[in-house]
């Protein structure tokens, strides 16, 4: 059985969809502005979510992140492209989901040259379950303290996402660290 194609939406710089492209060829030295997401995983305990990257991942394999990524399909709503995701990558239903950062976007190139180009949405979650990471997106993962990881992040930004170090100060300046357990 053939999977159907995953196509990304293309985004003008003013972030108007403007085409699509095929997932599997977007990401290059040369990668065009597209629509993203990210979002965070809080447990009950107030603990966030992280994990590491397949080593397989074309950008930035092996690299600890957030709890997990995506791209909406072209005419897919958001909040159901996240749900998407956290079932695919991590095996997870979301008890609540809440828009952190509406208009982050950011713009990063890895150590072997491939561009991340992204208007990219962050979202806060909270889950009851237990992950069960699918073994293509995620290496591991672990539940931790969100402010301790802020100080690794500080520390050691190179060990992290780019947009992990630019995602995690934002929602702690923004409040929202704590705001899922309120």
């Amino acid at each position: 059985m053939q999977l159907p194609e995953e196509l990304v939406v293309l985004l003008s710089e003013e972030g108007t969809a403007i085409g699509t492209a095929q997932k599997a060829t977007v990401h290059t030295r040369e990668t065009p502005l597209h629509l993203a997401f990210s979002c965070h995983v809080f447990n009950a305990a107030g603990e966030l979510l992280v994990t590491r990257r397949a080593i397989t991942k074309l950008t930035w394999p092996g690299v600890w992140t957030n709890s997990f990524c995506g791209h909406p399909a072209p005419g897919e709503a958001m909040l159901a492209a996240v749900a998407r995701r956290a079932e695919r990558e991590l095996g997870i239903t979301l008890d609540s989901v809440a828009m952190a950062l509406p208009d982050f976007r950011y713009r990063a190139i890895d150590a072997s040259g491939m561009v991340e180009n992204e208007i990219c949405p962050v979202f806060i979650a909270v889950t009851s379950d237990v992950p069960r990471p699918a073994a293509d997106e995620v290496v591991e993962c672990e539940w931790v303290d969100a402010r301790a990881l802020l100080e690794s992040l500080e520390k050691s930004p190179w060990a992290f996402s780019p947009w992990l170090t630019l995602q995690l100060p934002a929602l702690e300046a923004a409040g929202l660290l704590g705001a899922h357990n309120d």
